[in-house]
């Protein structure tokens, strides 16, 4: 369980700022303040990045298995593993994004 949940952090790590929690220390906000949160566009940018480079990690460590260029099983899967919890992490965030979108248009002002 523990591998699972070391797998989702990087592509958490983005989805902090959500919450106003913390800003990753290279980001600034729209306005060029230092202190100020991130816009949410880039933190689901970097979050979608960092999921495709789990998918990029996983084909490279599966390309590396099947030629036999010194890449173990277990390597492998924990790639692939760590793509597949990403991409769903990523996709629950999306669906309760667009949840939280459809409720806001259904409101009556």
């Amino acid at each position: 369980m523990l591998p699972t949940m070391s797998a989702l952090a990087p592509a958490a790590s983005g989805l902090t700022g959500l919450a106003g929690a913390g800003v990753s220390a290279g980001s600034a906000s729209a306005a060029g303040q230092a202190g100020g949160p991130a816009p949410f566009a880039d933190i689901l940018t970097d979050a979608v990045g960092e999921v495709n480079r789990l998918e990029d990690q996983a084909d490279t460590a599966v390309r590396g298995l099947m030629s036999g260029t010194g890449v173990d099983v277990h390597q492998a899967m924990i790639a692939t593993q760590k793509a597949s919890a990403a991409f769903e992490l990523t996709l629950a965030v999306r669906n309760k994004a667009v949840q939280a979108y459809q409720q806001v248009i259904g409101m009556q002002f």
